[in-house]
C-alpha cells in the first residue's frame, strides 16, 4: 500500500477523533470542530511536523484557555467556558499556515525536508512561514491566558500606563516571558519529529537546533505585534454597567485606548501574517 495513503488514512482518524474529543470537551463548537478537522487533516497527511507543530499549538493552548477560568470570567467580557473556538477562530489561527503547507504539497508532496536554503530556497522559505506562525499562535495564546493570571498589573505597550486587565495591548512581563516559552514549544515540536524522519548532511542537522531559539523569539515578536495593533487598531472601554474592559464601543463605555478598526480575529490574522513573513525571512538568512 502507498505510503502516503496510509498517511492520509492515519491523518483522517486522529483528526476525527481529536475533532470530536475537542467538540465534547468545549474546546470547539460544531463549526470549529470541522475547520478544525479539515485544518488537521491537511497537517498531518503533507507532513508530520507540520501536524506536531499543530497539535502542539492546539492542546497547549485549549490546556491554558481552561487554566483559571474563574478568574478569566471576572475579566473577560467574551469569556466562554472551555475556550469554544468556532470557525472563524479556527481559520485565523491556523488559515494561513493551512495556505503554506498546500503550498509545500504542491512542490513536495509528503516529502520531508531539512531547512537548508542552498538545496530549496523556496522550500525554506514557506517552512519557515509555518513555524513563525504557530509561534505567533502559540505565543499570543500563552501570553494572554497566563498574563491575566499575573498579579503583575498590565501596561499599555504603546505608553506603560497601567490599564486594567483584558484591556487590548497590555502587557505583563509573565505574558512575554509566556510567549517566547510558547514560541519554543513550537520549535521542539518542528525538531523533534525530524530526527526520526530525516535525516541531514552534518552542518544542516546541527542547524537545524536554530530553530527552537528562532521560534522562541518569533513568539514573543508575534506576541509584541498582537499587542501592538491590539493597542491602536483594536478598541478597548470600560463598561460601567458589565463592570468590564470591553471591546465594542457604547454609551455606558468609556474609551481606554485603540480605534475600532480590527477586532481580535483581525488582529490575530495581521500579527501572524507579519510573523510569518519575518521568520520566513530569517530562516532564509541562518539556514
Amino acid at each position: 500500500m502507498d505510503n502516503q495513503f496510509i498517511q492520509l488514512i492515519i491523518s483522517l482518524l486522529i483528526s476525527s477523533f481529536i475533532a470530536i474529543s475537542s467538540y465534547r470537551k468545549n474546546s470547539l463548537d460544531v463549526s470549529g470542530a470541522f475547520a478544525g478537522f479539515f485544518v488537521m487533516t491537511v497537517h498531518l497527511s503533507v507532513n508530520y511536523r507540520f501536524g506536531a507543530m499543530l497539535l502542539a499549538f492546539f492542546f497547549t493552548s485549549s490546556k491554558l484557555t481552561k487554566l483559571g477560568e474563574d478568574r478569566k470570567r471576572s475579566v473577560d467580557a467574551d469569556f466562554k467556558a472551555g475556550g469554544q473556538r468556532n470557525w472563524i477562530q479556527v481559520f485565523s489561527n491556523s488559515g494561513i499556515a493551512t495556505v503554506l503547507v498546500i503550498a509545500f504539497w504542491k512542490l513536495k508532496s509528503s516529502q520531508d525536508i531539512c531547512l537548508d536554503s542552498r538545496e530549496s530556497y523556496i522550500i525554506t522559505s514557506i517552512v519557515g512561514g509555518i513555524i513563525g506562525h504557530y509561534s505567533c499562535s502559540n505565543g499570543d495564546t500563552w501570553s494572554s491566558e497566563l498574563g491575566v493570571l499575573s498579579d503583575e498589573q498590565p501596561r499599555l505597550i504603546t505608553t506603560f500606563k497601567v490599564v486594567r486587565r483584558g484591556t487590548n495591548g497590555g502587557v505583563t512581563k509573565a505574558g512575554l516571558q509566556a510567549a517566547a516559552a510558547a514560541g519554543a514549544v513550537i520549535g521542539l515540536a518542528f525538531v523533534l519529529p525530524g530526527i526520526f524522519t530525516k535525516s541531514c548532511r552534518n552542518d544542516a542537522f546541527v542547524k537545524q537546533l536554530l530553530v527552537i531559539p528562532l521560534s522562541a523569539l518569533a513568539g514573543l515578536t508575534g506576541s509584541l505585534i498582537d499587542s501592538l495593533l491590539g493597542a491602536t487598531l483594536q478598541f478597548s472601554g470600560f463598561c460601567s454597567v458589565r463592570n468590564k474592559v470591553v471591546s465594542k464601543p457604547g454609551p455606558t463605555v468609556k474609551r481606554i485606548s485603540g480605534l475600532s478598526i480590527l477586532d481580535n480575529n483581525a488582529v490575530n490574522v495581521v500579527s501572524i501574517l507579519l510573523t510569518s513573513m519575518l521568520t520566513s525571512f530569517a530562516c532564509l538568512y541562518i539556514f
